[in-house]
């Protein structure tokens, strides 16, 4: 009889820190400890906690381990497993200020489960419920904690109409964006064109939004509830054939996701006449090269149909001409999450979560300059503050926050004076940002507001397929307007034209990349005008990011020891042993090491 199971996290960010590794040494000193019959390891998905992974969990005690190594094995086996006594030095403890005082004032001094911890207090699972918790290559534990009751529930007990109607009255929307109803898109595929000979479901794994893996870990870590809720939407617009297009970089979600779906052919979950109602729906997976336009929903049906990843115009929308020219509906990962545990749980469930016009949870990829990166879920109208501050544990090395990007490319940077905001579709939109898939990038006072448009509109011009002259050409030159004002060449003429140019490229572009392309360099010279007055006017970059800007001077602190001069990888530092050392500003390149290596910090940065 199993007495007592360990969790070991199994997504991509713990794997590549050997948490598989971990999880079979941990089988074989149980075995050799003669506790195989009592002591189980279940690779689970993503906790959610990366920035502290590998993670553990030992049930019944619910001990929270981190950053565990192979060579905590033993003393886990030995210590707890044998004797009942819990490592101390693995058990979670607060890794900020912040997260201390409020450990403190709950009157909790190490953390031993996840509730008891600030990261996860204020977060409500709702798409991540099953990550972290089952085993999501083995569709029994899917089952036994209510997998595939709502695909039951739906076959048995409902229209399509009223599925719609479920989804509709949830307040549900799409999760990979714009924030489109999903009610109303199954609404449209499925009675726009209700003759149709075939009509498709497809799911949109290809998060190509930099910093952005929230779909990848609900494939690595649920996959059966993606399955489930594609198969639900099959049967609302009468499709029989589902894709989940998923970009080939995610190795791990994709070999999950194809073990899932056998085993779900395999119970007669997919496939011809799933609960004996006569039901036909299968799925199928198709890999994407990681270009970031087929996020696209026309330009991932393209590139599906076996064609270059290209959008094409609309109307006709893809429910009425989509996939093949069939009606299709298109949700992402986390929106199908989601509609199980709306089946189950009812429309009003749902929607007492979150805002007026922005119901339920959403998920966010917390990264940047924050202490606890990684996944977090809360209700929509959840402050930025909230999540920065108390979920993410704050900025680190006691520096001031500056921006938050939401949305990715596609999206804008929030100051500090709008962290109070609560954050939904409409608010994010209203300060000149958006949604997105949900990456939230956190940046301090070093970053420069006009470095990260830049970045961003490189990552674009990149990605753009090139078909419309808006985005192909357009991107290109505010590119170069860019990186005028970053070597200190821009003049306020610049400014002016940048901003016009940004306008154009929205207006005239032909799909949802072109047209938010110029999110970030609209947002930042919203927000953070100064800085780019000050590459152009001062001809300095304030944060000391942007190189050509950047000057670096050896003071009269210098003891003349030489080491600045001897790592100078261009020999751009010149003096005698025991002297005063100077840099020829011609020839350094900017790259900083003089300032990293001395020792009696008489190098500034300018």
């Amino acid at each position: 009889m199993i007495r007592s199971h360990i969790l070991i996290c199994g997504g991509t960010g713990c794997t590549s820190s050997k948490s598989m590794e971990i999880a079979a040494a941990l089988e074989k000193e149980i075995a050799a400890q003669g506790l195989a019959d009592e002591v189980q390891v279940v690779r689970t998905g993503c906790f959610g906690l990366c920035a502290l992974g590998p993670i553990m969990i030992v049930y019944p005690e619910g001990s929270f381990y981190n950053m565990v190594t192979l060579d905590d094995v033993p003393e886990i086996v030995s210590e707890h497993i044998l004797k009942g006594r819990p490592v101390e030095r693995l058990i979670y403890k607060p890794h900020s200020a912040a997260e201390e005082a409020e450990m403190k004032e709950a009157g909790i001094k190490h953390a031993t489960s996840l509730s008891e911890t600030p990261f996860y207090a204020k977060q409500k699972r709702v798409a991540l419920k099953n990550c972290g918790v089952i085993n999501p290559e083995n569709i029994d534990e899917y089952i036994g904690v209510g997998g595939y009751q709502a695909l039951g529930k739906v076959l048995t007990e409902m229209t399509p109409e009223e599925v719609i109607d479920v989804v509709s009255a949830s307040g549900l929307r799409g999760r990979g964006g714009a924030g489109f109803p999903t009610g109303r898109k199954w609404s449209l595929a499925r009675n726009i064109v209700k003759d149709a000979d075939q009509k498709y479901v497809c799911c949109n794994a290809d998060e190509g939004d930099p910093g952005a893996f929230m779909d990848r870990s609900v494939l690595e870590g649920d996959p059966h509830a993606v399955i489930e809720a594609m198969a639900i939407a099959g049967y609302a617009i009468g499709a029989t054939q589902g894709y989940v297009y998923v970009r080939a970089e995610y190795p791990i979600a994709v070999h999950r996701l194809q073990i899932a779906i056998n085993q779900a052919r395999e119970y007669n979950l997919l496939g011809k006449d799933i609960f004996g109602t006569g039901f036909d729906f299968d799925i199928d997976i198709r890999l994407g090269a990681g270009a970031f336009v087929c996020g696209e929903e026309t330009a991932l049906m393209t590139s599906i149909e076996g064609h270059r990843g290209e959008p094409r115009p609309r109307p006709p929308f893809p429910a009425e001409k989509g996939l093949f020219q069939k009606p299709s509906v298109l949700n992402n990962v986390e929106t199908y999450a989601n509609i199980p545990q709306i089946i189950l749980n009812g429309p009003e469930w749902f929607a007492s979560m979150g805002t007026e016009k922005s119901k339920g949870t959403k998920v966010f990829a917390l990264g940047g300059k924050i202490t606890n990166t990684g996944l977090v879920e809360v209700p929509m109208g959840t402050t930025l503050r909230t999540i920065i501050e108390e979920i993410g544990g704050g900025i680190p090395n006691g520096k001031k926050f500056k921006a938050a990007q939401t949305g990715g490319p596609s999206g804008g940077c929030i100051p500090a004076e709008h962290l109070d905001v609560p954050i939904d579709y409409d608010n994010l939109i209203g300060i000149g940002s958006m949604m997105g898939s949900g990456g939230l990038i956190v940046m301090d006072e070093d970053n420069c507001m006009v470095d990260i448009a830049k970045f961003f509109l490189e990552f674009t011009v990149d990605e753009s397929c090139g078909k419309c002259t808006p985005c192909r050409v357009g991107t290109k030159r505010l590119l170069e307007l860019l990186t005028k004002i970053t070597e200190g060449k821009g003049t306020m003429e610049d400014l002016e034209n940048m901003e016009k140019l940004c306008y154009y490229i929205k207006e005239n572009a032909l799909c949802g990349l072109g047209q938010t392309a110029p999110n970030p360099v609209l947002s930042t010279l919203r927000y953070f005008r100064d800085e780019y007055i000050a590459h152009i006017k001062d001809k300095t970059c304030p944060a000391g990011v942007c190189k050509k800007l950047v000057r670096y001077e050896i003071t009269d602190a210098c003891k003349g020891c030489t080491k600045c001069a001897r790592n100078c990888p261009v020999g751009a530092i010149s003096g005698k042993i025991k002297e005063l050392h100077v840099i020829d500003q011609d020839k350094c390149i900017k790259c900083g090491v003089c300032l990293d290596n001395c020792a009696f910090k008489a190098i500034v940065k300018k």
